[in-house]
Protein backbone atom coordinates (compact mmCIF):
# COMPACT_ATOMS: atom_id res chain seq x y z
CA UNK A 1 0.00 0.00 0.00
CA UNK A 2 1.26 3.33 -0.80
CA UNK A 3 -0.86 5.41 1.78
CA UNK A 4 2.03 8.56 2.00
CA UNK A 5 -0.76 11.51 2.33
CA UNK A 6 -3.55 9.22 1.46
CA UNK A 7 -6.66 9.79 4.28
CA UNK A 8 -7.83 6.66 6.14
CA UNK A 9 -10.28 5.69 8.70
CA UNK A 10 -9.56 3.31 11.64
CA UNK A 11 -12.95 2.55 13.15
CA UNK A 12 -12.98 1.22 16.74
CA UNK A 13 -9.90 2.30 18.89
CA UNK A 14 -9.42 -1.13 20.23
CA UNK A 15 -6.05 -2.76 20.53
CA UNK A 16 -6.09 -3.58 16.61
CA UNK A 17 -7.18 -0.23 15.28
CA UNK A 18 -4.81 1.47 17.67
CA UNK A 19 -2.25 -0.44 16.38
CA UNK A 20 -3.22 -0.09 12.71
CA UNK A 21 -3.58 3.77 12.86
CA UNK A 22 -0.01 3.79 14.47
CA UNK A 23 1.50 1.72 11.18
CA UNK A 24 -0.16 3.83 8.79
CA UNK A 25 0.50 6.88 10.39
CA UNK A 26 4.18 5.83 10.12
CA UNK A 27 4.18 5.13 6.88
CA UNK A 28 2.25 8.76 6.15
CA UNK A 29 -1.27 8.77 6.05
CA UNK A 30 -3.50 10.95 7.24
CA UNK A 31 -5.14 8.65 9.69
CA UNK A 32 -8.49 9.40 11.70
CA UNK A 33 -9.41 7.68 14.32
CA UNK A 34 -13.23 7.24 15.07
CA UNK A 35 -15.19 4.84 17.76
CA UNK A 36 -18.71 5.43 18.87
CA UNK A 37 -17.26 5.20 21.99
CA UNK A 38 -17.09 8.14 24.83
CA UNK A 39 -13.88 9.47 25.27
CA UNK A 40 -13.55 8.72 29.04
CA UNK A 41 -13.93 5.36 28.43
CA UNK A 42 -10.76 4.96 25.91
CA UNK A 43 -8.70 7.83 27.20
CA UNK A 44 -5.18 5.41 27.17
CA UNK A 45 -6.03 4.95 23.44
CA UNK A 46 -6.97 8.60 22.45
CA UNK A 47 -3.98 9.91 24.50
CA UNK A 48 -1.60 7.39 22.63
CA UNK A 49 -2.65 8.39 19.37
CA UNK A 50 -3.45 12.27 20.19
CA UNK A 51 0.32 12.14 21.35
CA UNK A 52 1.25 11.24 17.68
CA UNK A 53 -0.52 13.65 15.84
CA UNK A 54 -3.44 11.35 14.96
CA UNK A 55 -7.03 12.92 15.22
CA UNK A 56 -9.59 10.22 17.15
CA UNK A 57 -13.23 11.35 16.81
CA UNK A 58 -15.40 9.74 19.76
CA UNK A 59 -18.50 9.09 21.28
CA UNK A 60 -20.41 8.29 17.31
CA UNK A 61 -20.11 7.99 13.92
CA UNK A 62 -20.95 11.78 12.67
CA UNK A 63 -21.72 12.33 9.06
CA UNK A 64 -19.29 13.04 6.95
CA UNK A 65 -16.68 10.88 8.79
CA UNK A 66 -17.30 8.37 5.45
CA UNK A 67 -16.58 10.54 2.53
CA UNK A 68 -15.30 9.63 -0.96
CA UNK A 69 -11.97 11.16 -0.66
CA UNK A 70 -11.05 8.00 1.89
CA UNK A 71 -8.01 6.00 0.50
CA UNK A 72 -9.92 2.79 2.29
CA UNK A 73 -11.37 2.08 6.01
CA UNK A 74 -9.39 -0.31 8.18
CA UNK A 75 -12.16 -1.68 11.04
CA UNK A 76 -12.69 -3.39 14.38
CA UNK A 77 -13.31 -6.98 13.37
CA UNK A 78 -16.23 -7.34 15.72
CA UNK A 79 -18.40 -4.18 13.80
CA UNK A 80 -21.09 -5.61 11.63
CA UNK A 81 -20.54 -5.00 7.62
CA UNK A 82 -24.40 -3.40 8.46
CA UNK A 83 -22.98 -0.92 10.53
CA UNK A 84 -23.82 2.54 9.07
CA UNK A 85 -20.09 4.01 8.22
CA UNK A 86 -19.25 0.10 6.57
CA UNK A 87 -22.40 0.67 4.52
CA UNK A 88 -22.09 4.19 3.79
CA UNK A 89 -18.12 3.09 2.59
CA UNK A 90 -19.55 0.54 0.81
CA UNK A 91 -21.99 2.32 -1.40
CA UNK A 92 -19.16 4.87 -2.60
CA UNK A 93 -16.60 1.87 -3.33
CA UNK A 94 -14.18 2.51 -0.42
CA UNK A 95 -12.24 -1.01 0.22
CA UNK A 96 -12.94 -2.08 3.93
CA UNK A 97 -10.13 -3.83 5.59
CA UNK A 98 -9.41 -5.28 9.07
CA UNK A 99 -5.90 -5.18 10.40
CA UNK A 100 -4.50 -8.15 9.28
CA UNK A 101 -4.37 -7.09 6.01
CA UNK A 102 -2.79 -3.76 7.07
CA UNK A 103 -0.11 -5.46 9.15
CA UNK A 104 0.51 -8.00 6.15
CA UNK A 105 1.10 -5.02 3.68
CA UNK A 106 4.43 -3.96 5.27
CA UNK A 107 5.28 -7.64 6.73
CA UNK A 108 8.81 -8.55 5.38
CA UNK A 109 8.32 -11.97 7.29
CA UNK A 110 6.25 -15.20 6.08
CA UNK A 111 3.05 -16.10 7.54
CA UNK A 112 2.06 -19.35 9.36
CA UNK A 113 -2.20 -18.42 9.19
CA UNK A 114 -4.25 -20.53 11.77
CA UNK A 115 -8.00 -20.61 12.26
CA UNK A 116 -10.83 -23.11 13.25
CA UNK A 117 -13.67 -22.65 15.35
CA UNK A 118 -12.42 -24.28 18.13
CA UNK A 119 -8.37 -24.61 19.43
CA UNK A 120 -6.91 -21.83 17.66
CA UNK A 121 -5.40 -20.07 20.79
CA UNK A 122 -3.95 -23.93 21.69
CA UNK A 123 -2.66 -24.57 18.43
CA UNK A 124 -1.02 -21.20 17.63
CA UNK A 125 0.63 -21.13 21.22
CA UNK A 126 1.93 -24.85 20.43
CA UNK A 127 3.34 -24.24 17.47
CA UNK A 128 5.06 -20.89 18.64
CA UNK A 129 6.78 -23.09 21.37
CA UNK A 130 7.75 -26.10 19.00
CA UNK A 131 9.36 -23.28 17.32
CA UNK A 132 11.29 -21.84 19.68
CA UNK A 133 12.08 -25.47 21.07
CA UNK A 134 13.82 -25.82 17.98
CA UNK A 135 15.48 -22.46 17.78
CA UNK A 136 13.53 -21.47 14.52
CA UNK A 137 13.01 -17.43 14.69
CA UNK A 138 9.19 -16.80 15.24
CA UNK A 139 6.72 -14.33 16.89
CA UNK A 140 3.19 -14.98 17.93
CA UNK A 141 0.51 -12.54 17.45
CA UNK A 142 -3.36 -11.70 16.14
CA UNK A 143 -6.38 -12.53 17.82
CA UNK A 144 -3.96 -14.65 20.22
CA UNK A 145 -3.51 -10.97 21.99
CA UNK A 146 -0.78 -8.98 20.25
CA UNK A 147 -2.50 -7.14 17.45
CA UNK A 148 -0.26 -7.83 14.04
CA UNK A 149 0.56 -4.24 13.00
CA UNK A 150 2.64 -3.99 16.17
CA UNK A 151 5.10 -6.63 15.34
CA UNK A 152 5.40 -6.36 11.69
CA UNK A 153 8.06 -3.35 12.07
CA UNK A 154 10.26 -5.30 14.52
CA UNK A 155 10.64 -8.59 12.65
CA UNK A 156 13.24 -10.35 10.50
CA UNK A 157 12.83 -11.55 6.91
CA UNK A 158 13.21 -15.00 8.34
CA UNK A 159 11.65 -15.12 11.36
CA UNK A 160 8.03 -16.75 11.05
CA UNK A 161 4.71 -14.70 12.32
CA UNK A 162 2.72 -17.20 13.79
CA UNK A 163 -0.69 -15.64 13.05
CA UNK A 164 -4.41 -16.42 15.00
CA UNK A 165 -7.05 -15.63 13.00
CA UNK A 166 -10.98 -15.39 13.96
CA UNK A 167 -13.43 -15.49 10.89
CA UNK A 168 -13.82 -11.64 11.53
CA UNK A 169 -10.22 -10.56 10.57
CA UNK A 170 -10.43 -12.96 7.53
CA UNK A 171 -13.55 -11.21 6.20
CA UNK A 172 -11.24 -8.24 5.82
CA UNK A 173 -8.31 -9.17 4.16
CA UNK A 174 -7.47 -8.74 0.11
CA UNK A 175 -3.80 -9.99 -0.39
CA UNK A 176 -3.18 -11.99 2.58
CA UNK A 177 -1.12 -15.05 1.80
CA UNK A 178 0.30 -17.08 4.49
CA UNK A 179 2.77 -19.74 3.15
CA UNK A 180 1.45 -22.04 5.45
CA UNK A 181 -2.57 -22.02 6.38
CA UNK A 182 -4.34 -24.28 8.59
CA UNK A 183 -7.87 -24.71 9.45
CA UNK A 184 -8.76 -26.11 12.28
CA UNK A 185 -11.96 -27.38 12.25
CA UNK A 186 -15.52 -25.53 11.25
CA UNK A 187 -18.56 -25.66 13.40
CA UNK A 188 -21.44 -23.81 13.50
CA UNK A 189 -20.62 -20.52 15.48
CA UNK A 190 -21.00 -16.31 15.14
CA UNK A 191 -23.73 -17.23 13.69
CA UNK A 192 -25.34 -14.37 14.82
CA UNK A 193 -22.53 -11.84 12.82
CA UNK A 194 -22.09 -14.02 9.85
CA UNK A 195 -25.99 -14.98 9.42
CA UNK A 196 -25.29 -18.88 8.25
CA UNK A 197 -23.17 -21.69 8.44
CA UNK A 198 -22.18 -20.76 4.60
CA UNK A 199 -21.31 -17.53 5.20
CA UNK A 200 -19.01 -18.15 7.83
CA UNK A 201 -17.35 -21.36 6.10
CA UNK A 202 -16.65 -18.74 3.27
CA UNK A 203 -15.16 -16.37 6.08
CA UNK A 204 -12.45 -19.36 6.93
CA UNK A 205 -11.70 -20.35 3.83
CA UNK A 206 -10.93 -16.66 2.58
CA UNK A 207 -7.35 -17.95 4.29
CA UNK A 208 -6.86 -20.16 1.65
CA UNK A 209 -7.98 -17.54 -1.23
CA UNK A 210 -4.45 -16.55 -2.26
CA UNK A 211 -2.17 -19.40 -1.60
CA UNK A 212 -0.19 -20.87 -4.44
CA UNK A 213 1.44 -24.31 -5.45
CA UNK A 214 4.37 -22.97 -3.79
CA UNK A 215 2.54 -22.52 0.02
CA UNK A 216 1.05 -25.28 2.39
CA UNK A 217 -2.34 -25.79 3.47
CA UNK A 218 -3.09 -27.90 6.77
CA UNK A 219 -6.35 -29.37 6.75
CA UNK A 220 -8.47 -31.51 9.38
CA UNK A 221 -9.09 -34.84 7.67
CA UNK A 222 -11.95 -35.37 10.29
CA UNK A 223 -14.16 -32.76 10.05
CA UNK A 224 -16.07 -32.78 6.31
CA UNK A 225 -16.55 -28.83 6.78
CA UNK A 226 -12.78 -28.43 7.14
CA UNK A 227 -11.28 -31.11 4.49
CA UNK A 228 -13.60 -30.15 1.93
CA UNK A 229 -12.07 -27.27 1.63
CA UNK A 230 -9.11 -29.29 -0.02
CA UNK A 231 -10.37 -28.17 -3.28
CA UNK A 232 -10.45 -25.08 -2.53
CA UNK A 233 -6.80 -24.04 -2.42
CA UNK A 234 -3.43 -24.09 -4.84
CA UNK A 235 -1.83 -24.93 -2.19
CA UNK A 236 -0.28 -28.40 -1.20
CA UNK A 237 -2.77 -29.91 1.49
CA UNK A 238 -1.20 -31.53 4.62
CA UNK A 239 -3.90 -33.16 5.92
CA UNK A 240 -3.74 -34.62 10.14
CA UNK A 241 -6.14 -37.23 11.41
CA UNK A 242 -6.93 -37.91 14.85
CA UNK A 243 -8.90 -41.79 13.15
CA UNK A 244 -7.26 -42.34 10.16
CA UNK A 245 -4.05 -43.59 9.05
CA UNK A 246 -3.41 -41.10 6.19
CA UNK A 247 -0.81 -41.53 3.18
CA UNK A 248 0.90 -38.56 3.77
CA UNK A 249 0.05 -35.73 6.63
CA UNK A 250 0.06 -36.17 10.53
CA UNK A 251 -2.06 -38.91 12.14
CA UNK A 252 -2.25 -41.27 15.14
CA UNK A 253 -0.90 -44.78 14.08
CA UNK A 254 -0.71 -47.65 17.09
CA UNK A 255 -0.67 -44.97 19.89
CA UNK A 256 1.63 -42.59 18.44
CA UNK A 257 1.58 -39.51 16.91
CA UNK A 258 3.06 -40.36 13.29
CA UNK A 259 4.71 -37.50 10.77
CA UNK A 260 4.81 -39.16 6.82
CA UNK A 261 5.24 -35.43 4.96
CA UNK A 262 7.95 -35.62 2.06
CA UNK A 263 10.20 -38.50 2.98
CA UNK A 264 10.16 -38.39 6.69
CA UNK A 265 8.17 -41.39 8.24
CA UNK A 266 8.57 -41.44 12.12
CA UNK A 267 6.96 -41.57 15.23
CA UNK A 268 7.03 -38.68 17.23
CA UNK A 269 5.92 -39.45 20.69
CA UNK A 270 2.97 -41.88 22.00
CA UNK A 271 -0.28 -40.45 23.08
CA UNK A 272 -0.34 -41.63 26.75
CA UNK A 273 2.77 -39.28 27.00
CA UNK A 274 1.32 -35.72 26.23
CA UNK A 275 0.95 -33.58 29.30
CA UNK A 276 -1.92 -32.17 27.62
CA UNK A 277 -5.76 -34.06 28.12
CA UNK A 278 -8.65 -34.15 25.56
CA UNK A 279 -9.54 -35.80 22.72
CA UNK A 280 -9.97 -32.38 20.90
CA UNK A 281 -6.22 -31.16 22.17
CA UNK A 282 -5.22 -34.45 20.04
CA UNK A 283 -6.27 -32.45 16.55
CA UNK A 284 -4.78 -29.52 18.11
CA UNK A 285 -1.26 -31.30 18.70
CA UNK A 286 -1.61 -33.50 15.33
CA UNK A 287 -2.49 -29.97 13.40
CA UNK A 288 0.27 -28.08 15.11
CA UNK A 289 2.75 -30.89 14.85
CA UNK A 290 2.02 -30.73 11.38
CA UNK A 291 2.20 -26.88 10.91
CA UNK A 292 5.85 -26.70 13.22
CA UNK A 293 7.31 -29.40 10.74
CA UNK A 294 6.47 -27.57 7.61
CA UNK A 295 8.21 -24.71 9.51
CA UNK A 296 11.51 -26.39 9.71
CA UNK A 297 10.79 -27.75 13.59
CA UNK A 298 12.88 -31.14 14.36
CA UNK A 299 10.81 -33.98 15.50
CA UNK A 300 12.70 -33.90 18.82
CA UNK A 301 12.24 -30.31 19.41
CA UNK A 302 8.63 -31.53 18.85
CA UNK A 303 8.79 -33.85 21.00
CA UNK A 304 10.19 -32.23 23.94
CA UNK A 305 6.99 -29.89 23.44
CA UNK A 306 4.13 -32.47 23.64
CA UNK A 307 5.59 -34.11 26.83
CA UNK A 308 5.76 -31.11 28.82
CA UNK A 309 2.89 -28.26 27.22
CA UNK A 310 -0.23 -28.47 29.72
CA UNK A 311 -2.17 -25.85 27.50
CA UNK A 312 -3.16 -22.25 27.87
CA UNK A 313 -5.46 -19.89 30.61
CA UNK A 314 -9.10 -19.99 29.88
CA UNK A 315 -8.20 -23.00 27.69
CA UNK A 316 -9.37 -26.77 30.29
CA UNK A 317 -6.92 -25.26 32.54
CA UNK A 318 -6.26 -26.67 35.79
CA UNK A 319 -7.06 -24.31 38.90
CA UNK A 320 -6.80 -26.10 41.67
CA UNK A 321 -8.60 -29.41 43.72
CA UNK A 322 -10.24 -28.77 46.91
CA UNK A 323 -11.45 -31.27 48.93
CA UNK A 324 -10.61 -34.18 46.41
CA UNK A 325 -12.42 -32.28 43.74
CA UNK A 326 -10.73 -30.85 41.01
CA UNK A 327 -11.27 -27.57 39.48
CA UNK A 328 -10.64 -26.64 35.64
CA UNK A 329 -11.23 -23.72 33.99
CA UNK A 330 -12.53 -23.91 30.00
CA UNK A 331 -14.40 -20.18 29.80
CA UNK A 332 -12.97 -20.30 26.03
CA UNK A 333 -15.87 -22.33 25.57
CA UNK A 334 -18.05 -20.06 23.82
CA UNK A 335 -19.76 -22.71 21.56
CA UNK A 336 -21.83 -25.53 22.23
CA UNK A 337 -19.13 -27.78 19.77
CA UNK A 338 -16.27 -26.53 22.87
CA UNK A 339 -18.25 -27.09 25.68
CA UNK A 340 -18.91 -30.79 24.48
CA UNK A 341 -15.23 -31.87 23.72
CA UNK A 342 -14.42 -30.08 26.97
CA UNK A 343 -16.84 -32.20 29.15
CA UNK A 344 -16.14 -35.46 27.14
CA UNK A 345 -12.12 -35.32 28.39
CA UNK A 346 -13.03 -36.28 31.81
CA UNK A 347 -14.00 -39.77 33.42
CA UNK A 348 -14.82 -38.83 36.55
CA UNK A 349 -18.39 -37.49 37.22
CA UNK A 350 -18.39 -33.48 36.37
CA UNK A 351 -20.21 -31.00 37.89
CA UNK A 352 -20.83 -28.35 35.02
CA UNK A 353 -21.01 -24.31 34.80
CA UNK A 354 -22.46 -23.24 31.87
CA UNK A 355 -24.71 -20.52 30.13
CA UNK A 356 -23.76 -16.79 28.85
CA UNK A 357 -24.70 -14.90 26.39
CA UNK A 358 -28.32 -15.67 24.12
CA UNK A 359 -27.57 -15.89 20.72
CA UNK A 360 -30.22 -18.24 20.24
CA UNK A 361 -28.18 -21.37 20.31
CA UNK A 362 -29.47 -24.71 20.11
CA UNK A 363 -27.99 -26.87 22.97
CA UNK A 364 -29.70 -29.90 21.83
CA UNK A 365 -25.82 -31.35 20.37
CA UNK A 366 -24.50 -31.10 24.45
CA UNK A 367 -27.97 -33.57 25.27
CA UNK A 368 -25.64 -36.89 24.78
CA UNK A 369 -22.54 -35.97 26.36
CA UNK A 370 -24.27 -34.45 29.37
CA UNK A 371 -26.65 -37.50 30.11
CA UNK A 372 -22.99 -39.35 29.65
CA UNK A 373 -20.70 -37.23 31.61
CA UNK A 374 -22.23 -35.12 33.96
CA UNK A 375 -24.20 -35.21 37.06
CA UNK A 376 -25.29 -31.84 37.89
CA UNK A 377 -24.82 -28.49 36.33
CA UNK A 378 -24.88 -24.89 37.73
CA UNK A 379 -26.16 -22.47 35.10
CA UNK A 380 -26.11 -18.69 35.13
CA UNK A 381 -26.64 -15.92 32.24
CA UNK A 382 -28.87 -15.00 29.86
CA UNK A 383 -29.13 -18.57 27.98
CA UNK A 384 -29.39 -20.37 31.24
CA UNK A 385 -33.40 -21.40 31.31
CA UNK A 386 -32.66 -22.80 27.34
CA UNK A 387 -29.61 -24.78 28.60
CA UNK A 388 -31.46 -26.00 31.31
CA UNK A 389 -33.83 -27.60 29.18
CA UNK A 390 -31.41 -29.48 27.64
CA UNK A 391 -30.26 -30.64 30.44
CA UNK A 392 -33.90 -31.61 31.52
CA UNK A 393 -33.59 -33.47 28.44
CA UNK A 394 -30.78 -35.09 29.10
CA UNK A 395 -31.77 -36.71 32.74
CA UNK A 396 -29.36 -34.72 34.90
CA UNK A 397 -30.11 -35.42 38.06
CA UNK A 398 -29.08 -31.72 39.77
CA UNK A 399 -29.72 -28.80 37.80
CA UNK A 400 -29.36 -25.21 39.62
CA UNK A 401 -29.75 -21.49 38.36
CA UNK A 402 -28.34 -18.95 39.57
CA UNK A 403 -27.27 -14.76 39.58
CA UNK A 404 -23.65 -14.67 39.46
CA UNK A 405 -20.32 -16.70 39.12
CA UNK A 406 -19.33 -16.83 42.60
CA UNK A 407 -22.36 -17.94 43.51
CA UNK A 408 -22.27 -20.52 40.88
CA UNK A 409 -19.43 -21.93 42.38
CA UNK A 410 -20.40 -22.14 45.78
CA UNK A 411 -23.31 -24.62 44.28
CA UNK A 412 -21.09 -26.68 42.46
CA UNK A 413 -18.41 -27.11 45.65
CA UNK A 414 -21.60 -28.22 47.28
CA UNK A 415 -22.97 -30.58 44.46
CA UNK A 416 -19.71 -32.06 43.97
CA UNK A 417 -18.01 -35.40 46.08
CA UNK A 418 -14.74 -35.87 45.73
CA UNK A 419 -13.20 -37.48 43.24
CA UNK A 420 -15.70 -35.15 40.86
CA UNK A 421 -14.58 -32.74 38.35
CA UNK A 422 -15.74 -29.14 38.28
CA UNK A 423 -15.87 -27.87 34.97
CA UNK A 424 -16.52 -24.04 34.03
CA UNK A 425 -17.61 -24.78 30.11
CA UNK A 426 -19.96 -22.04 29.63
CA UNK A 427 -20.91 -23.16 25.62
CA UNK A 428 -21.92 -19.35 25.74
CA UNK A 429 -20.00 -16.24 24.83
CA UNK A 430 -19.15 -14.20 27.86
CA UNK A 431 -20.57 -10.31 26.87
CA UNK A 432 -23.69 -10.49 28.63
CA UNK A 433 -21.85 -10.27 32.32
CA UNK A 434 -18.67 -9.99 31.87
CA UNK A 435 -15.98 -7.85 29.86
CA UNK A 436 -14.46 -11.03 27.90
CA UNK A 437 -14.20 -14.44 28.29
CA UNK A 438 -10.79 -13.78 30.01
CA UNK A 439 -12.39 -11.80 32.40
CA UNK A 440 -14.71 -15.09 33.17
CA UNK A 441 -12.61 -16.99 33.43
CA UNK A 442 -9.81 -15.70 35.70
CA UNK A 443 -13.18 -14.39 38.08
CA UNK A 444 -13.81 -18.51 38.47
CA UNK A 445 -10.22 -18.91 39.04
CA UNK A 446 -10.81 -16.25 41.80
CA UNK A 447 -13.44 -17.93 42.99
CA UNK A 448 -12.22 -21.46 43.49
CA UNK A 449 -8.99 -20.30 45.15
CA UNK A 450 -11.23 -18.12 47.69
CA UNK A 451 -13.33 -22.00 48.68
Amino acid sequence: MQVNGKEILVLGAAKSGVAAALLLHQHGAIVTVNDSKPRDAIAHDVECLEEKGIRVVTGSHPEGIVHKDLYCIVKNPGIPYSAAPIAAAQKLSIPVYTEVEIAYQYAQSPFIGITGSNGKTTTTTLVGEMLASAHVPNVVAGNIGTALSTIVGETKPKEWIVAELSSFQLLGIETFRPKIAAILNIYQAHLDYHGDLASYRAAKSRLLMNQTDDDFAVLNYDNAAAWELNSATKARVIPFSRTQRLAQGVFVQEGSIHIRIGDKDADVCNVSELALPGEHNLENILAATAIAFLAGAGIEAIRAVLLTFRGVEHRLEYVKTVNQVQYFNDSKATNSDAAMRAIGSFAQPVVLIAGGLDRGDDFRKLEEVLARHVKAVVLLGQSRFAFAEAAKRAHVKEIELVDGLAEAVEKAAQMAAPGDVVLLSPACASWDMFQSFEERGSMFKHFVHTL
